[in-house]
């Protein structure tokens, strides 16, 4: 873990690889946490796993637009540096990286990711491209800061099995750690989209969990009829007038298949619209 506070920010690709092969020759291991930034306390928790697990720890701040779909929130995603900066300096962060959109994907650039049969369900039906972008950004991250491992967050469970995919089927030499999803105390999943709800829209929000739970707990009590399962849990959502469910599904955990039967070590998976807000969760059974 790092020893010092001191933070070192950069901007270039040329000076982030360059800090890397200095740490790597020295003997110490890199550990990256990507962000978009607007970081809250589940972000501040991959942060600790990877302090807690390799001796430098660099956070990469970059509003990725190769994810985001026409229509969506690129241009009003939250930004904020400054708080940002605040927050991890509370960590024994090393360094944190902020490229630019345009040394990131210069002109001309046309090579993508993909990670076909993982990214084309859930969420890759109704963002189209998403995960292409994701997995693209992710694979430069991991080319240009070299680390030894990397942190991902459970809340955006179909994005952490599609990175720990590409890992393996590109024989990547980096480790993928998942972080439990961090709650408020209502049960809503922290996430940097909470910021466009309403008062009145986080307390609805809060059925989420409210459903994702009721699911587990009828899982647990023996019922293992998925199309059961799954209305329970959106009748919870409808009686709290969350009407725009893009989806609430029943998934293996590791193929992300469709199941016919709900087994322990399924995910319950579900995307709802919220105002203007697109919120994601998911519970293991």
């Amino acid at each position: 873990m790092s020893t010092n506070n001191i933070i070192r920010t950069i901007n270039s690709l040329a000076e982030m690889r360059k800090f890397s092969i200095e740490q790597k020759g020295e003997g110490r291991t890199i550990a990256l946490v990507p962000t978009m930034g607007a970081l809250h306390e589940g972000h501040l928790s991959l942060i600790r796993m990877a302090g807690a697990n390799a001796d430098v720890v660099v956070v990469s701040i970059f509003v990725n637009p190769k994810q985001f779909g026409e229509g969506e929130d690129f241009n009003k995603y939250k930004s904020d540096l400054k708080g940002d900066m605040e927050s991890v300096g509370k960590y024994n962060v090393d360094a944190v990286f902020i490229p630019s959109a345009e040394e990131i994907f210069p002109d001309g650039f046309q090579t993508y990711v993909e990670v076909t049969g993982l990214q084309d369900n859930l969420c890759g039906d109704f963002r189209p491209g998403h995960f292409r972008g994701v997995s693209t950004v992710v694979l430069k991250l991991f080319n240009i800061v070299l680390p030894e491992l990397a942190v991902f967050g459970e809340k955006d469970y179909q994005q952490l099995k599609i990175i720990q995919r590409m890992v393996k089927d590109l024989n990547l030499s980096v480790s993928i750690l998942s972080s439990p999803i961090v709650r408020e105390e209502s049960g809503l999943a922290l996430s940097s989209r909470n910021e466009y709800l309403s008062d009145d829209e986080k307390s609805r929000a809060s059925s989420i969990y409210r459903a994702l739970s009721a699911v587990k707990e009828s899982f647990k009590s023996g019922e293992k009829d998925v199309k059961t399962l799954v209305d329970i849990g959106v009748k919870i959502l409808l009686s709290n007038n969350i009407n725009q469910i893009d989806y609430l599904e029943i998934r293996d955990g590791e193929t992300l298949g469709e199941v016919n039967k709900a087994n322990s070590g399924n995910i319950v998976a579900i995307a709802a619209r919220i105002g203007s807000a697109r919120l994601i969760d998911n519970i293991k059974l």
